[in-house]
């Protein structure tokens, strides 16, 4: 309560912005999970008026919007970059006062604004473009995206890993892996898109989430446009790339590619449960915008493009000429960072996965930029510099053939280590530089001379052939984090205990 200055009459004062910190976040997950998983279990069942009945609860309730808030303004890395607007929410103050406006407001009368464009490389040299929403229209994404993800989880074909939860480019990998290891699928038909998300279809999107609740809202973002060197630009076509929407309505927009290609699935009873048999003429494997195509024969893959023609044009899409190939696996192929390959052995031709040429250049340009950045600093900084990368990319790596690229690289290392310690001390020689950084190294698990050791803090520089290889184990066929009869299933999963 406040008093006036003039007539001392009472009046309530501003009320407080809501408290960030108070907020029971295991109450919060537990009700949009339970949502989430009905909304999962009704699309199973194609009760469609449950599905919408459940997505339009989850929208309006509390919960949904605190996650949201939270997913944007503090999970995401772009949290600290603003759109148009300029406006970011970075300390918990900001975001419950961001929650005591947006609870007040009607989502279904919210008018998008256009996304910023900024422009990032790619790996072929060319520029990859953005589009960034201002926060307000990411947390309404975000809202909507966790209603219509569990409806359409149940519907994604099981061969689809980009952009999905709990799929991951290693459950890619070995799907690729079980595809060709027979050397019966051999001919490989790699196909990329032109732009995928800048040329999709607006229709066709819309023609299949026909129904949602906020139908209309994600029609106004699909056509919100963009603001390119402070000229805005109208949207006809295409999901930015930035959005959190945009890589679901990415994901519903190419599902059907099995459909078009004859595959099918028979479940079979076995002593070990059911497993499901692939049927048809053909197999695949689907990253996001980035697909491969299997068959047995070079007759059959030829094929593909005939087949797939209507496919490509409901959708909008345009296939890449450079990044399109017909291959037999005896070629190899590169995909999400590894290389495929039939090789000759004297067992007989045998397939082999490995980390692709360019995953293996990307990774060493990275260690030399490392380097480079530490000049006129300590070996401490430099070991904790390298580590977090050694480890990620060996991590990354251990689950194809990767023993000797381990030890090459450790090597290279190595030597690029030796070179920066010379030019630290360019007055001493091997054996001094050797004394001070090199001691006899040993733990627990692993021993030798030739460890960089920082000689005040005893940090030690690890080694990726340190690193055993285990082999990834694909998730089950169209299993979901959303269906509730696999909680099980993936609690132990996230735990390593599986499966």
């Amino acid at each position: 309560m406040s008093f006036t200055p003039n007539n001392n009459i009472c009046e309530p004062a501003k009320p407080d912005t809501f408290d960030w910190k108070s907020i029971k976040w295991y109450k919060v997950n537990r009700h949009v999970d339970s949502l989430q998983k009905r909304i999962y279990r009704a699309s199973k069942d194609n009760d469609k008026k449950k599905v919408r009945d459940l997505q339009r609860q989850l929208m309006r309730s509390n919960s949904c919007l605190l996650k949201a808030i939270n997913r944007v303004t503090k999970e995401n890395k772009g949290k600290f970059t603003p759109g148009i607007d300029g406006f970011k929410a970075t300390s918990d103050r900001a975001r419950g006062e961001l929650f005591d406006m947006m609870k007040k407001e009607k989502m279904k009368l919210h008018k998008p604004k256009p996304a910023f464009r900024k422009y990032i490389p790619k790996k072929n040299g060319k520029l990859r473009s953005l589009g960034i929403p201002t926060i307000k229209d990411r947390i309404y994404q975000e809202i909507i995206r966790m209603a219509l993800e569990p409806e359409w989880e149940a519907k994604f074909e099981p061969t689809s890993y980009g952009f999905r939860p709990k799929r991951s480019t290693h459950d890619a990998a070995r799907r690729i892996h079980f595809n060709i290891r027979g050397n019966k699928w051999c001919w490989v038909y790699e196909g990329d898109f032109q732009a995928c998300f800048d040329t999709l279809n607006h229709e066709f999107i819309l023609k299949q989430i026909k129904g949602f609740p906020h139908y209309n809202l994600i029609k106004r973002f699909l056509e919100a446009g963009y603001v390119d060197n402070n000229v805005f630009h109208n949207t006809v076509e295409g999901t930015p790339q930035g959005g959190l929407l945009s890589p679901l309505l990415a994901n519903i927009a190419l599902h059907g590619m099995e459909e078009a290609l004859g595959i099918s699935y028979s479940p079979v009873n076995t002593k070990n449960g059911i497993i499901y048999v692939t049927k048809g003429n053909y197999r695949i494997v689907r990253y996001a915008d980035d697909f491969l195509i299997f068959a047995h024969s070079k007759e059959d893959i030829m094929d593909v493009e005939s087949i797939l023609e209507q496919y490509f044009e409901d959708r909008g899409l345009i296939l890449s000429p450079e990044k399109t190939f017909v291959k037999h696996i005896s070629e190899g192929f590169d995909f999400v960072g590894f290389n495929f390959r039939q090789y000759k052995t004297k067992d007989g031709l045998k397939c082999f996965s490995k980390p692709s040429k360019d995953s293996v250049k990307k990774f060493k340009m990275k260690i030399d930029e490392i380097i480079k950045d530490c000049y006129g600093n300590n070996v401490e900084i430099l070991i904790y510099r390298l580590n977090p990368l050694i480890r990620g990319t060996a991590n990354y790596w251990r689950h194809v053939v990767s023993k000797e690229i381990f030890s090459a690289m450790d090597a290279y290392i190595f030597k690029k280590v030796y070179r920066f310690l010379h030019r630290m001390h360019y007055n001493k020689g091997n054996k001094w530089i050797n004394k001070k950084y090199f001691p006899y190294f040993s733990d627990d698990k692993h021993s030798s001379k030739w460890i960089l050791t920082d000689p005040r803090t005893g940090v030690h520089l690890i080694r990726m052939s340190w690193t055993p290889i285990k082999r990834h184990i694909m998730i089950k066929h169209n299993y979901s984090p959303y269906d509730r009869d696999k909680t099980e299933y993936f609690k132990l999963r996230d735990n390593k205990s599986v499966i």
